[in-house]
């Protein structure tokens, strides 16, 4: 069942109005102080935390805010400090933060005291599907009378927000143009930079970075045996139903091909609109990685061995891996009308995409019986990187942060 939609965000937006016009009035007179204040959509993980970490490293008073317990656990679990966003303390954070940095939206934080602040929107992913001011699912309302005019005043609103991001990092000079157009922002506010989020696919060595998953697997979702791991990364249909939802016996043709080979599938549906993906008969071949168990899947996918996804930006993500992808896209040509995607869906897919599961469990099994089948799928899926990401050296960060005070950021104090 779908959790969250653009229809009735933006509709719970709009109410909120009054609101957004009382913070407003709120930073005009609480001075801003040079604190760095983070939120993820996510959870405590993705770029936001990388950005974290080099901030407080370099000696800045940082301050994570939190929308959970869990966020809380998680944040305390690594020293960092927290205030949960709503309420007051968290207004007062976020009105009296110097640096604002988010990477899905502005409600990452206090969504009513982010005015004045030097936002830094790191985003979560390289657009595949059609973001932002491209796509027309983002000013997406309920149907009631008056709908077209309130799209427009979404639509102003989203725009309006957008131009306080100071700095918009890009993985590369193609990912730049998707994203300057998204946020409707210039070159000169969307940096090509590298992404944070991706450099823990990148530092170190590769044996350590996959010992690391390894491990990271393990405590997640329990021991692996030495099992080949396939991953399993729908995407978000904006509300609606996931169509790829096995059936018992698709099910039952997954299991079997599984073992046959002695792999595992990890499922991790969107966590905004998660699916019924739970095999009908008790299975270790199948295990679940939702979200709620790990907030942040990077980390983990060094010890990914198969990528399965549909239109999910971890399709040049695991690029830099070298990993082979699955796309299972049964509604490509439905998606392309009604969504959008930056450029040819087969560009990036190829023109091999799976239409259903037998398709994915053909493909699967030639990847994992044939050494060579696997090592041109892996090849395909280094040169899609290639394009996509411009950096593989593990810096993203530190390059991100040096744009942030070269634009006016005042170093900690003490600093020399």
């Amino acid at each position: 069942m779908a959790s969250f939609s653009f229809g009735s965000g933006n509709a719970a937006k709009l109410l909120r109005i009054p609101l957004y016009l009382v913070g407003r009035i709120g930073t005009l007179v609480v001075p801003r102080g040079t604190r760095w204040v983070f939120g993820c959509g996510a959870g405590i993980g993705d770029g936001a935390l990388a950005l974290q970490r080099l901030a407080a490293a370099r000696g800045h008073d940082t301050l994570w805010l939190t929308s959970s317990e869990r966020e809380e656990r998680d944040a305390a679990a690594l020293g960092i400090r927290t205030v949960p966003k709503s309420g007051l303390r968290g207004w007062w954070a976020t009105a009296r933060a110097g640096v604002v940095v988010v990477t899905h939206g502005l409600g990452d934080v206090n969504r009513y005291a982010n005015a004045g602040a030097f936002i830094v929107q790191l985003w979560h992913g390289i657009p595949l599907k059609r973001i932002g001011l491209d796509s027309p699912a983002t000013t997406q309302v309920p149907a009631v009378p008056g709908a077209p005019l309130l799209r427009t005043l979404v639509a102003f609103l989203y725009r309006r927000a957008a131009q306080r991001i100071r700095v918009l990092p890009a993985a590369s000079h193609r990912s730049r143009g998707r994203l300057e157009s998204a946020f409707g922002l210039g070159d000169d506010r969307v940096v090509v930079t590298g992404e944070p989020r991706v450099d823990v696919l990148s530092a170190g060595e590769p044996a350590e970075r996959r010992a690391a998953a390894s491990a990271l697997l393990q405590r997640t979702v329990g021991d692996l045996a030495g099992a080949r791991t396939v991953l399993y990364a729908p995407t978000w249909r904006d509300g609606a139903p996931d169509p790829a939802v096995p059936t018992p016996d698709q099910w039952a043709r997954i299991v079997h091909a599984l073992e046959e080979r002695d792999a595992v599938l990890l499922v991790r549906s969107h966590p905004l609109g998660e699916g019924h993906y739970s095999p009908p008969t008790p299975t270790d071949r199948v295990r679940m990685l939702g979200a709620s168990l790990l907030p942040d899947v990077t980390p983990a996918l060094p010890a990914v061995d198969v990528l399965v996804t549909d239109y999910s930006s971890l399709a040049y993500d695991v690029g830099l891996l070298g990993m082979p992808v699955i796309h299972l896209a049964p509604d490509a040509e439905e998606y392309a009308e009604t969504r959008g995607f930056y450029g040819r869906f087969e560009d990036v897919a190829g023109d091999d995409a799976a239409q259903d599961w037998e398709g994915v469990i053909a493909q699967l099994a030639s990847l994992l019986d044939d050494e060579s089948a696997f090592r041109v799928r892996s090849e395909r899926s280094d040169t899609l990187s290639a394009e996509m990401h411009a950096f593989r050296d593990g810096g993203n960060t530190r390059r991100v942060y040096d744009r942030i005070r070269a634009r006016g950021v005042p170093a900690p104090k003490g600093a020399v």
